[in-house]
């Protein structure tokens, strides 16, 4: 049973010539090299369905990149008179990239981090803190009454800071071996290091 046949996306032998080079480039990405050969089996005249067959893919993923390259392909090829060949090709690259995803919005603005990482440089008595030193649980309670953020944990304030753990081993990390006394240190078998 034949269904409607896709739409046609040729291409010149220009601008074939630097997909079958992307294709061959030892550097390029499997997922690069996946869309490529997607491309080259439309520019072949093959439809979704034998190009999901010959490369083992899903139908929608050929409709989506046919749809894709069918969109590309009038600026790739005018880029192809007016720029060099690497720009040509990272514009092909480009073009088969993965689309941006949505993803959550951001918590916290990058002024809004640059304002507490500046509290973290600020000696506490400035800010009528009787302690020595900043804690990320100081800095965050700092920066809700400063009106920098409306909440903030101490746990997002340490990881604006860096890991938010003391930069050195709570517990000793070589243990002083019991005969030996401090200062020498032994191998499983008693044997001295």
């Amino acid at each position: 049973m034949r269904g409607p046949q896709p739409t046609a996306v040729p291409i010149s032998d220009r601008l074939r010539g630097r997909l079958d080079r992307l294709v061959r480039r030892q550097t390029s990405p499997q997922r690069l090299i996946r869309r490529l050969q997607i491309v080259l089996a439309i520019a072949d005249g093959l439809n979704n369905d034998q190009i999901a067959r010959q490369l083992g893919l899903e139908r929608s993923t050929v409709c989506r990149w046919r749809a894709r390259w069918l969109v590309a392909v009038p600026r790739l090829e005018a880029a192809l008179d007016e720029e060099e060949e690497r720009v040509v090709c990272q514009r092909i690259v480009d073009a088969l990239d993965d689309a941006p995803r949505s993803g959550a919005p951001d918590t916290f603005s990058a002024e809004q981090i640059v304002q507490i990482i500046a509290i973290a440089c600020e000696p506490p008595a400035d800010s009528d803190r009787p302690i020595s030193h900043w804690t990320p649980e100081e800095i965050a309670a700092e920066a809700v009454k400063r009106g920098i953020v409306a909440s903030i944990s101490p746990r997002s304030v340490g990881r604006f800071l860096g890991s938010g753990r003391p930069q050195t081993a709570p517990e000793p990390v070589l243990a002083h071996a019991q005969a030996g006394g401090p200062g020498r240190l032994r191998r499983a078998g008693g044997h001295r290091l």
